[in-house]
């Protein structure tokens, strides 16, 4: 692998456009092309994909059956070097949009532990980083607790470390992300930080 071409996808979990999480997530990729990463952005609202069936036909052949922007998303998250995942809290969790691609990727898991077929070096995990942006309306503390376990499990499948958070809660008080005293520059510095971070490797 060539570190000095490192791949950033980010994946905008957001129904609404432009909102606090994508504006998040649109400063990292900011950052992570300000330190010569090579950023593309997938907005799940814009994609066209089923929710999983539940029909565990991939258990049997590694694959799923529904040919949709599903497969194609999770095979470019797969390709890349560094993941960052986005998604405001709703209902104290991610949004539908971004559980039905987490479901989809039941096929990568069945490769994994099911046919066997899928494996992951320490070396191929340390080498991938993921990151997990987010934003949500109220301060409390734990308010992104019920979100952590699925995008560590989202990560776990797909052969990424579970590298970093940025994370800003109290949107209501703060008036939306742009009023927030270090949200942007935290996402922009981790963008930067973690390109230069893989070069290194």
């Amino acid at each position: 692998m060539n570190r000095s071409d490192i791949t950033v996808l980010g994946i905008s979990g957001s129904p609404r456009r432009h909102g606090n999480t994508e504006t998040l997530l649109d400063e990292f990729l900011k950052g992570a092309l300000e330190a010569g990463g090579k950023t593309e952005k997938i907005v799940l609202k814009s994609a066209k994909f089923e929710p999983c069936r539940g029909c565990n036909a991939c258990h049997k052949t590694g694959s799923c059956i529904v040919n949709d922007d599903a497969v194609k998303i999770l095979e470019s998250a797969i390709n890349s070097d560094i993941l960052a995942v986005s998604s405001p809290i709703y209902s104290m969790g991610i949004t539908a949009e971004l559980k039905g691609l987490i479901d989809r990727g039941q096929y990568i898991w069945a490769q994994k532990f099911i046919r066997k077929t899928r494996f992951y070096t320490n070396e191929h995990i340390s080498h991938h980083k993921g990151v997990f942006i987010s934003t949500a309306g109220t301060g409390w503390d734990k308010v992104f607790d019920a979100a952590f376990p699925m995008i560590t499990a989202f990560f776990n499948t797909l052969g990424f470390e579970y590298f970093d958070n940025v994370i800003a809660n109290d949107m209501d008080r703060w008036g939306g992300v742009k009023g927030h005293p270090s949200a942007l520059s935290d996402a922009l510095i981790t963008g930067q930080n973690l390109v230069t971070k893989l070069k290194k490797i």
